[in-house]
């Protein structure tokens, strides 16, 4: 597999994130989504191909 220079990425979390920094960040690459923890952003990243990725946030229960 080869890994992609995430270095340049613009990663991102949920606008009801607090300000504490315990949450997932998200970035969109070409094949994938990369997913880390906002804690430890040198830390390891998760990476799920785009049709992975929607059923994952489809499965998702909805906002009220």
């Amino acid at each position: 597999m080869i890994v992609p220079d995430l270095s340049s990425v613009t990663w991102r979390k949920s606008n009801r994130s607090g300000t504490n920094a315990n949450c997932v960040e998200v970035a969109e690459l070409i094949r994938a989504v990369a997913v880390r923890d906002s804690k430890d952003p040198a830390g390891p990243v998760l990476a799920f191909d785009h049709t992975a990725w929607s059923a994952f946030v489809v499965s998702l229960p909805k906002r009220p």
